[in-house]
């Protein structure tokens, strides 16, 4: 192992190497989403929609119930609804 400065260079190379593979990972999951947003807009799917409902869903019961809550008070507070 070659230790520069305190460095474990071979450690490190180990850390960088590992990174390296998992972006390249998520930048071959990102092209798979797209590809799976651009069918479903293919098929008349709003996107923009489902993205929120992917959101939303992440979200556990209580946290989205408080964000319907409040989005409900500020769309009465200026006159939305």
């Amino acid at each position: 192992m070659v230790d520069v400065g305190g460095i474990a260079g071979d450690q490190l190379r180990s850390y960088i190497e590992r990174i390296e593979r998992l972006e390249e990972e998520k930048a071959a999951l990102s092209a798979d989403i797209r590809d799976v947003f651009a069918e479903a807009k293919g098929n008349g799917f709003d996107v923009k929609i489902m993205r929120q409902v992917i959101k939303l869903r992440k979200m556990d019961k209580d946290d989205r119930d408080e964000l319907e809550t409040v989005l409900d008070l500020y769309k009465r507070a200026l006159g939305m609804e």
